[in-house]
């Protein structure tokens, strides 16, 4: 699933990836994360397949689909473990994990039940979103989205320039006079300037329409390459800036812009399934009016 994946769905992949985290530090200390590799015959499924079962604890099946699912979800660094040494940890792992889980049977409070809900709630509509999210991207989705933003967009003109700020305008007066006279502007800068462009020699990098406050971009688009500014005025203090240079921007290519559109393009199919369905839904919120801090009333669970 991809970035765009909305709170439910973050909530979900958080909640699983939390819960498997808890089940393999005793596999991560049986041996150093190695390459497995490839073999060279598929091994053969046992019978039944994902229904195999590999363990029972106290008549309750662990089957080979559980390990396969644990598996899947362990974090990158558990992965590259040997399969021998995989296999042994987590069904270790579930077989406490049942024998556990058996030993509370009966004794489980409201919020274990509201929490276990929560997770079995997030974790389906984590379902529901991975597919949306999975088809979205095509590349006919990628260039209609691409061709929306920047079929007719104008190339940009963009400028590299200098600048040294000063407290008042007697000064950024007296500087100029000494850059006239043949002082280098970006020692100047690094002598005089008091914003931490100073140390560069007064660089600001490439910066177009927008970027810069309206006092200073007009003075910039009134010069020419190379010219020194008389002073200028902002909310910042006193400027001189020079010109440096000057380019033509065009757009980005579409393979430029694919991680960026194939991101928004997930976030509005999961945004707009959100919405299908849960318009499609009955649904009444009779507590809309609680008093809010009831949210941090712990003790209500305890009643």
């Amino acid at each position: 699933m991809g970035k765009s994946v909305t709170f439910a769905a973050a909530l979900a992949f958080s909640t699983a990836l939390t819960s498997t985290l808890a089940m393999v530090p005793a596999i991560a200390q049986t041996a150093a994360p190695v390459e497995n590799a490839a073999p060279a015959v598929p091994p053969t499924p046992p019978e039944g397949g994902a229904n195999a079962i590999v363990a029972t604890v106290n008549g309750t099946d662990i089957t080979l689909g559980h390990m396969i699912v644990l598996r899947a979800n362990l974090p990158a660094q558990y992965q590259s473990l040997p399969d021998d040494i995989l296999f042994k940890g987590i069904l270790d792992q579930l077989v406490q994990q049942a024998a556990m889980a058996q030993s509370v049977e009966g004794k489980t409070t409201l919020r274990d039940t509201l929490a276990m809900e929560n997770d079995r709630r997030g974790y389906l509509s984590g379902v529901a979103l991975q597919a949306v999210a999975g088809t979205a991207v095509t590349d006919a989705a990628l260039q209609t989205a691409y061709d929306a933003k920047f079929a007719d967009a104008a190339e940009t003109k963009e400028y590299n320039a200098a600048h040294i700020l000063v407290k008042t305008k007697e000064e950024a007066e007296k500087i100029k006079a000494d850059i006239t006279a043949g002082a280098a502007f970006a020692e100047m800068a690094v002598a005089h300037s008091s914003d931490g462009a100073a140390a560069n020699g007064g660089d600001l990098g490439w910066f177009s329409d927008g970027m810069m406050v309206p006092q200073f971009q007009d003075a910039v688009f009134a010069m020419a390459v190379g010219d020194v500014s008389a002073p200028v005025e902002t909310q910042f203090g006193w400027h001189l800036i020079q010109l440096k240079e000057t380019r033509i921007k065009s757009a980005p290519t579409l393979d430029d812009m694919r991680e960026e559109l194939a991101t928004e393009i997930e976030q509005a199919a999961v945004e707009a399934h959100i919405k299908s369905i849960t318009d499609a839904a009955t649904i009444a919120r009779p507590g809309e009016g609680f008093d809010p801090a009831l949210l941090r009333d712990l003790s209500l669970l305890d009643k």
